[in-house]
């Protein structure tokens, strides 16, 4: 008699229908990603093309960049509702300092920052965001639900006011006060790859080395397992927690950078809705809403799912509605399967405890 590799179980040399339905829940993503490439290879003449593709990826920079901060929050056993109004405030940010500079009114002067710190400030301020949530939860003992709901709502009016409610346009500089090549971070490429595909990879590489290798990445899994033994065993819990939730509004911060370079314009409703979508991609990449099970890889594949479905409804010439109306479906139906595979990993560990006691 030997033990299967997935269930742990005793089992003769046949794979059982629990160990296939288990590789399937855990590979869920990777599935759905191939799934969604074959059908719109087949549906979509030109998908596959080398442009559409780069379309594809610089849409899943974006996801994904802003996935990883969601994957960090909900790992934890948080949630994040800010993110998206983050993205705006950011692009409104980063837009009045390219045009408008930061005055300073007792002086009679107006600075204009450089492109460089421009992005620096903007990346604090989103930073000071997430700050704001992680206090809010941990020293007022909010629930996380509604303390980024009420940064949703605070972030938003912020970005609206920030110019009246009206778009900052032409975010190029002027040589002239040395802030010009914004447009660079949206645009530019390196080795025929665009910037943002960089970041993305970037982003992913010292997430995945953080929440794999360092303490605090073993202290996330930590605080989302299980919160109280986590502090009995030591684990710093409201620092760990306000962390995590300022990594969420850096990553909401460049990716308002980013699409405000991209459009070269900055509007208050950016990110409306990307929540969801950054949710979407986190939980159908294996991590659990329940928090303490994920990782960072599946989140990639989850936002290529979701940029690639998207894109090629687009291609396929489907109204943003039914993409909204998608997005929905994909987040219930990964929870569902979530709940899914936990069940079965509890009856898996019965049958194993079981199986031990029977032997005993």
């Amino acid at each position: 008699m030997r033990f299967g590799k997935l269930t742990g179980v005793p089992r003769t040399g046949s794979i059982t229908k629990n160990d296939v339905l288990q590789f399937l829940m855990k590979g869920r993503a990777f599935v759905a990603l191939i799934l969604v490439f074959a059908v719109f290879t087949l549906l979509a003449p030109g998908f596959l093309s080398v442009a559409n593709l780069i379309i594809i990826s610089k849409h899943v920079a974006i996801i994904a960049i802003l996935a990883i901060g969601m994957t960090f929050v909900i790992l934890s056993g948080g949630i994040d509702l800010s993110v998206g109004s983050i993205v705006g405030l950011s692009a409104m940010i980063a837009g009045g300092l390219i045009n408008e500079g930061i005055e300073f009114s007792r002086l009679g002067v107006i600075v204009y920052p450089s492109i460089w710190m421009v992005i620096a400030i903007t990346l604090l301020a989103g930073t000071v965001m997430g700050l704001i949530n992680g206090l809010t939860i941990t020293r007022f003992n909010v629930y996380p639900f509604i303390a980024t709901l009420g940064m949703l709502y605070v972030a938003r009016g912020l970005a609206g006011l920030r110019n009246n409610g009206r778009t900052f346009a032409n975010l190029v500089g002027r040589p002239e006060l040395n802030n010009t090549g914004f447009e660079q971070l949206g645009a530019g490429t390196l080795l025929g790859i665009p910037y943002s595909i960089w970041i993305m990879a970037l982003f992913a590489i010292v997430a995945y080395f953080v929440t794999m290798r360092l303490p605090f990445g073993r202290h996330v899994y930590a605080l989302g397992g299980n919160r109280r033994a986590s502090q009995l065993s030591g684990v710093r819990v409201a620092r760990t927690e306000t962390l995590v939730y300022m990594v969420s509004g850096f990553c909401s911060a460049m990716v308002g950078l980013i699409i405000a370079s991209q459009l070269v314009a900055a509007h208050p409703a950016t990110g409306v809705t990307d929540e969801l979508t950054a949710i979407a991609a986190v939980v159908l990449g294996g991590t659990s809403l329940m928090g303490g099970r994920g990782g960072v890889a599946g989140t990639i594949i989850g936002a290529f799912v979701i940029g690639t479905l998207v894109d090629g409804l687009v291609v396929m010439g489907f109204s943003s509605f039914l993409q909204n109306i998608i997005k929905g479906l994909v987040i219930v139906a990964a929870v569902i399967i979530d709940q899914a595979q936990i069940r079965m990993q509890e009856r898996i560990a019965l049958q194993s405890q079981e199986a031990r006691a029977a032997r005993a």
